[in-house]
């Protein structure tokens, strides 16, 4: 069973001004003569941390974490305006630039596997490989499951405090309810919805109960841009034309690419990382028996610093 890389520190950070509104948190760790390795994080809206730099071989690679608009370190938070799906493939592009990278690895999971495959079936020819965790399709199906019918059957508890800020007579429309107020003036409805949504995600994303990841989601800081951001993705299908991620497969059938997906996975159930792997038979796809959606799950994390430690050879 494989664990993280021990803890290390960055050797470069940047702030990238990518319009008149906002300005990106970018940042550099392990060799700078490494392979070029892009974290793109969850959510929309999750941001980054110091831990996600520990799933790849210091020595190896380059590793790049950025915030994406409204969240974690970039400006200004929980921001709705120019954030949508196309403007963070042109900042993942403006960064590639940036950096002075012809080609990289992404490394995403859930909403992060869903951008990193947009991006590469807009600019195949920078990627390099893929290593997604935790597939997140953005049909509609998907959404429903997880916040109108589906996961609640199985959390009947946590969705009875999800609910708890939507009159009954608005719950046949949980998005739109929840949206109305996550972008309201007023400041105590916009916060209590935030931490219920943001706690509703956290809840469902790990096999066992694990307080660690719901302290984080209940942080406001964290809720507020999380839940806002999601939402005003969700209500819109994610800027995606329907079913847009398998009808283009085809575009990037060439990538080598690794699906790591919790057998367990109640956020995004493995269905959709099945889909992809039909859309995609070149990948290599790995159910972990014993995981639910979280990255840092046991099963999860040995899964995806192998595919790490198997790319940084085979790029080498």
């Amino acid at each position: 069973m494989r664990t993280l890389y021990p803890d290390l520190p960055t050797y470069a950070e940047h702030r990238l001004q990518v319009d008149q509104i906002h300005n990106l948190y970018v940042e550099e760790s392990g060799s700078p003569q490494g392979i070029p390795v892009l974290f793109v994080h969850g959510g929309p809206g999750g941001g980054c941390s110091a831990t996600h730099r520990r799933f790849f071989d210091p020595a190896k690679y380059r590793i790049i974490l950025f915030d994406q608009r409204g969240c974690g370190r970039s400006r200004p938070h929980a921001s709705l305006k120019s954030n949508t799906t196309a403007h963070l493939v042109d900042d993942m592009e403006r960064i590639r630039v940036l950096l002075g990278i012809d080609r990289w690895l992404l490394f995403g999971g859930s909403w992060g596997s869903t951008l990193s495959l947009v991006y590469a079936q807009k600019h195949p020819e920078r990627v390099c490989g893929l290593i997604l965790r935790g597939i997140f399709l953005c049909r509609d199906q998907d959404l429903q499951w997880f916040y109108q019918r589906g996961a609640n059957a199985l959390f009947p508890d946590y969705w009875e405090h999800f609910e708890q800020p939507i009159p009954l007579s608005e719950r046949g429309d949980m998005l739109n309810a929840y949206h109305r107020r996550l972008t309201a003036d007023n400041e105590i409805a916009r916060m209590s919805a935030a931490k219920a949504w943001s706690l509703w995600e956290g809840r469902c994303s790990t096999l066992d109960p694990n307080s660690q990841v719901v302290d984080h989601c209940a942080d406001p800081h964290v809720a507020l841009a999380m839940a806002r951001i999601e939402c005003h993705y969700f209500v819109n299908q994610a800027f995606l034309e329907p079913d847009q991620i398998l009808r283009d497969a085809a575009v990037i059938r060439d990538i080598p690419t690794v699906i790591v997906q919790g057998r367990y996975d109640v956020v995004c159930p493995p269905e959709q990382a099945h889909a992809l792997h039909q859309a995609l038979p070149q990948a290599e796809l790995h159910l972990v028996r014993d995981a639910g959606h979280s990255a840092f799950e046991p099963g999860i994390i040995s899964n995806l610093v192998e595919a790490t430690d198997d790319f940084a050879r085979s790029l080498a």
